[in-house]
Order: structure tokens, then C-alpha cells, then sequence
């Protein structure tokens, strides 16, 4: 085993070598006698050192090679040799086993302690490596899913009430922590949450219980043969969302708040009556986050200077389009917190209110008293906003109050669901607004959509077939002479080939040509006004350039054109908005 023989002091080692100075030592020492960490977290989170350097200082005096995770190919029956609880304790991974031993990435390769503990824990003797804290935290996120354990909490849940049980006594048990049932549900929200699943599915079947979470928007599906319990777990779920727990004939809506492992999540919840019991869909919105900014969102920079140019005008509407799940309400949420300043009074109108922002005004919609997006917006004019933010367009009142709102002095955000930007503004017209009124308030649509980005770690060449070339050649003329990348699927994206997602957006504005043609309700003139605008990129053309960077893959563009339903000739001109390259976060 490739161990240190004798205790090693970081400190010590790193002030020997001219890596840190005496006074920088006794200020980390300082620090880390006030928050009990260790020493080496320390010194990179107070920048003395940062942490690519601390780790080719380790690996170059313990003489243990730098692992880096992601590009690491790990098989999962070599992670599980180690307990989920000490890997996390310890930061320690087992990346490999080579048959006479195995390899460890840690972060710390000089705790003693510790490598006498894997080393005891562990079937065959060790090799050492060093790697990055956070990957390894990642990792562990990625690699300790809990499918087992929420098999395990089933079958006791299922033991414990069998199918003549009374479910409805659960509700009257003093301590949820110690019942079956809140387990169960604590390790199923603890699974969402590793495997950062943006929505979770119960779904009763034929003699089974289908849990479905979505993640990078396809859902993966584990089956509970344990069908008896869903009704326990539905009504734990409304005792928390505090919804009538007599009634299973009506569908119900309800929210609460939870704290999984450090994160506050918002927790949506909506329930329908299917024929084997109560399907429920939960929406997870992770709160401690916080708020992507509009980089983080992956707006090429070319559009992004266009987009806070128009959010700089103080009047006119900005509408962000796109279906259910496309990332509408990150963009709004990120272009808000740029705009959120003392000067300025912004109010919101939401249905739901789905993350709280400071020094904002929200209002929650509720139409069963009334207070319906058109009456909140009539209130809010009155309320001297210098921006306001309507969660959606959704009938001809509010379209007409916010236009007008629009035209008289405020800046409006808001969303619409539609396929791309030039029909939205098409949809205006025929949700009855007159043209004049969307000619004098429209300043831009942003319409946008999330496609799969490739894993890094497995990503290789691809060759497009015959039919992917016809279809992608209605975009790109030369399309077979580019080259693309997918992935071959691995531990790291669960053998998907994509891990994470990002935006492709499409921005178009407003030109003298295309407000002449709303006037006149030409929308043919429109369309062709628009489509012909210099700076207009179509979805797919975005798309594409993503697949040609190595970003998404072909299919990727496909599903794409598929959903907006767009093939369109390649423009003669340099579309400004299509990225040279996409170096933003994951959505």
C-alpha cells in the first residue's frame, strides 16, 4: 500500500517548501480552529492557496498520482465496495480495482487515520490517489443512489400495514420521523435530490407502484412491487401540503418546504385520480441554489448583450416563450435579479410564486377568490412600478392590460406558450389584441428550449446516417462535411450518453418592417419580415451550432426541429447569435 509511513503535517510541509508563509499558516490555523474543518479546505476557501495547487503539491510529495473524476471511467460494483457513509466521511472513492489491488482517490491521501480505516474496510489492499473535494462530492451524488434503500423501506412500510390496513390511522401518528412511510418518502426526496431530478412521479399500477423521476428532462423509472403502500405515501404527502386527506375523488394542488441534506426544496405538488388510486407529480425547486444568472443559463454572448440592452429600456413589452419545462421562468428569474436595484420598483404577478426574491413585490395568484392575473394587474398599475413581471399571457385581458401597461411608461416581462418567437407575436393577434397595440408595445420575443448536453467523459465521433444528413442539410447546406460528437454512455450519465442540459435561445426584435406588418394584421408580411431580420437565428440553426461545437448531439437537434416543427433553407449571412463556442452552466 502506497501510504505515508509516518504522521504528516500539511502545514508544516507546505510552509518547507515556500508554498505558504508563516503568517499565512497561522492565519489558516486560526480559522480552522473556529470552524473544526481541515486545514487544506481552509487555505483554498481563504485563496492562499488554490486548490489545483494543493493537489499537485500532495501528489508530488506523497508520490500518488492526480485523478481527475469526470474523466475517469469507474465502474459502480468497484464504488460500492466501500459504504456510502464512510466514502463521504473520509472523501474517499474507490476508482478502480486491478485484481491484486485497488485504487482510492482521496482528498486528503496523508490522513493516516483514515487510510487505516479504508484499508480495513476494503477486500484487497490499497493504492492511493489524490482528487479534487468537489468531485469527489459529486461523485458521491452520482454514484449512491438510493433505488436500493427505497426498496428496502418499501417492503418494511408493506410488512408493517398490510392491504387491509385503515392508512387513514397514519395520519394520526404522533412521530413521523419513526414511521415507515416518513423513511420511505425521506430517501425518496433524498434520491431526487443527488440525482438533481427536477420532478418525481408516484404512479399506482397493476399490482406495483411506479416512482419516475425526471432528470434532463426524460424520466427514469424504478417499479416498487409493494403497490399497497401508495396510499400511505399519498397521504402523508397532503398531510404535509396540509390538502384534505378525505377527499380522493378530486384532483388537489398544494405546496410545502423541506430540508434534504443541506438544501432547502420548494415542493409542488399536484394530485389526480387515476383508476389504480392517486397519481402525484411533485415539482422540486431547489432554493439554497439561489437564482442562475442569465450566463449561467448558456445565452450565447452576442444575444446577451441584446437582451440587457432591451432590459435597459425603461418601457416595452420582452416576452419569453416556449412549452411547460423549457426553462422560461430561469431566464425571467435571472434577467430580474439583474434589474433588481433600489431605484426601481418591480412588482410580480405568479401562479405559483416559485422562488423569493428580495426588495420584489410577489403576488400569488388565486382564482377562486378572484384574484385572477387581470385584476392583480390592474392593481399593480396603480402601485407606481417601474417593472413588472406576469407569470403568463394566458387570456385576452391580461395581453390587452399588459400591453397597455407597455405603452404608458413600464417595462413588462412575460411568458407565452408557444412554439418560437414569430408565432408568439402572431398569437398575440389572434388572442384578440390589436395590432396597433402589439406594434407600439412588442420590443423583443425570446423563445428558447434545453437540450441534453454530451458527457464529457464518454464523449467520441459520431457519424450521422443518411436520413440524419437529409434532414440537418434543410439547416445547413454542408452538413456532411461537419463533424459531431455523442456519447457512449457510462457510469457518470447512467449509460444515457448526456449529463446536464443547457438553453438554446432564439432573440428577435422588433424592426420597422415587422411593426407595419402587426398594424396592418399581415401576418404572412410578419413571418417573412421576421425570418428575413439580419440578426434572427431560428431555434434549430442555434441548435446546430451547438451539435458542430461537440455541446449536444444530433438527435438532440432533431428532437429540436421536431418540437417547433421548423425546417427552414439556410439564411445567406453570418447569424450573429449562433455561439462560437458554449462555455456557460447547465440549466
Amino acid at each position: 500500500m502506497n501510504q505515508p509511513k509516518q504522521k504528516i503535517r500539511l502545514g508544516d510541509l507546505l510552509l518547507q517548501n515556500h508554498i505558504i508563509n508563516q503568517q499565512q499558516l497561522e492565519q489558516a490555523l486560526t480559522a480552522q480552529k473556529a470552524s473544526g474543518r481541515k486545514l487544506g479546505h481552509v487555505l483554498v476557501e481563504q485563496g492562499i492557496v488554490s486548490e489545483q495547487e494543493l493537489l499537485s503539491f500532495l501528489s508530488q510529495h506523497l508520490k500518488v498520482p492526480l485523478i481527475d473524476i469526470p474523466s475517469s471511467r469507474i465502474r459502480l460494483e468497484h464504488v460500492k465496495l466501500l459504504p456510502e457513509v464512510q466514502a463521504r466521511r473520509y472523501r474517499a472513492l474507490v476508482i478502480e480495482d486491478s485484481g491484486d489491488h485497488m485504487l482510492v482517490a482521496m482528498s486528503d491521501p496523508a490522513d493516516l487515520a483514515a487510510v487505516d480505516t479504508l484499508s480495513d474496510l476494503l477486500p484487497k489492499p490499497i493504492k492511493l490517489a489524490v482528487a479534487s473535494e468537489s468531485q469527489l462530492l459529486e461523485a458521491f451524488d452520482h454514484f449512491y443512489r438510493r433505488t436500493e434503500e427505497i426498496a428496502s423501506f418499501a417492503q418494511e412500510l408493506a410488512e408493517e400495514y398490510n392491504e387491509e390496513s385503515d392508512f387513514d390511522l397514519l395520519g394520526g401518528l404522533e412521530d413521523e420521523q419513526d414511521t415507515a412511510v416518513a423513511r420511505l418518502l425521506q430517501s425518496i426526496f433524498e434520491d431526487a435530490v443527488q440525482a438533481k431530478a427536477s420532478d418525481i412521479h408516484l404512479e399506482p399500477d397493476e399490482g406495483m407502484l411506479r416512482i419516475r423521476m425526471r432528470v434532463d428532462g426524460l424520466l427514469q423509472e424504478n417499479l416498487i412491487r409493494e403497490k399497497n403502500i401508495a396510499s400511505a405515501l399519498v397521504l402523508r404527502l397532503k398531510l404535509m401540503c396540509g390538502l384534505d386527506i378525505s377527499e380522493k375523488r378530486l384532483p388537489q394542488d398544494g405546496r410545502t418546504q423541506i430540508r434534504i441534506k443541506g438544501h432547502v426544496i420548494d415542493v409542488r405538488l399536484s394530485t389526480m385520480p387515476v383508476q389504480s388510486g392517486e397519481s402525484v407529480v411533485m415539482r422540486l425547486l431547489d432554493q439554497s441554489a439561489g437564482i442562475l444568472t442569465l450566463e449561467q443559463t448558456g445565452m450565447p454572448l452576442p444575444m446577451l448583450r441584446r437582451l440587457r440592452t432591451l432590459l435597459t429600456r425603461p418601457h416595452g413589452m420582452i416576452l419569453v416563450t416556449g412549452p411547460t419545462g423549457s426553462g422560461k421562468t430561469t431566464t425571467l428569474y435571472g434577467a430580474l435579479s439583474e434589474l433588481n436595484q433600489p431605484e426601481k420598483k418591480i412588482i410580480t404577478v405568479e401562479d405559483p410564486v416559485e422562488y423569493r426574491l428580495p426588495r420584489i413585490n410577489q403576488v400569488q395568484v388565486n382564482p377562486r377568490i378572484d384574484l385572477t392575473f387581470s385584476n392583480v394587474l390592474r392593481t399593480t398599475l396603480r402601485q407606481d412600478p417601474d417593472i413588472i413581471m406576469v407569470g403568463e399571457m394566458r387570456d385576452t385581458e391580461t395581453v390587452e392590460i399588459g400591453l397597455r401597461g407597455a405603452l404608458t411608461g413600464h417595462l413588462v416581462l412575460s411568458t407565452l406558450h408557444t412554439n418560437d418567437a414569430i408565432s408568439s407575436a402572431i398569437r398575440l393577434l389572434d388572442m384578440g389584441a390589436p395590432g396597433y397595440l402589439v406594434a407600439s408595445s412588442l420590443r423583443a420575443i425570446v423563445a428558447q428550449r434545453l437540450v441534453r448536453r454530451i458527457c464529457d467523459n464518454c464523449k467520441e465521433t459520431y457519424t450521422p446516417s443518411e436520413e440524419e444528413v437529409f434532414w440537418l442539410s434543410h439547416l445547413d447546406a454542408n452538413v456532411g462535411q461537419m463533424q459531431f460528437k455523442r456519447g457512449s454512455g457510462c457510469q457518470n450519465c447512467n449509460q444515457t450518453g448526456y449529463r446536464g442540459r443547457v438553453g438554446v435561445f432564439e432573440l428577435l426584435e422588433m424592426t420597422e418592417s415587422m411593426m407595419d406588418a402587426l398594424k396592418a394584421g399581415d401576418t404572412a408580411a410578419f413571418s417573412h419580415a421576421a425570418q428575413n431580420s439580419p440578426q434572427y437565428a431560428p431555434l434549430s440553426n442555434v441548435a446546430l451550432s451547438y451539435a458542430k461545437l461537440g455541446v449536444t448531439t444530433v438527435e438532440e437537434v432533431l428532437r429540436l426541429v421536431e418540437m417547433v416543427s421548423e425546417v427552414v433553407a439556410p439564411k445567406a449571412k453570418d447569424d450573429s447569435d449562433e455561439p462560437d463556442e458554449v462555455t456557460h452552466g447547465d440549466v
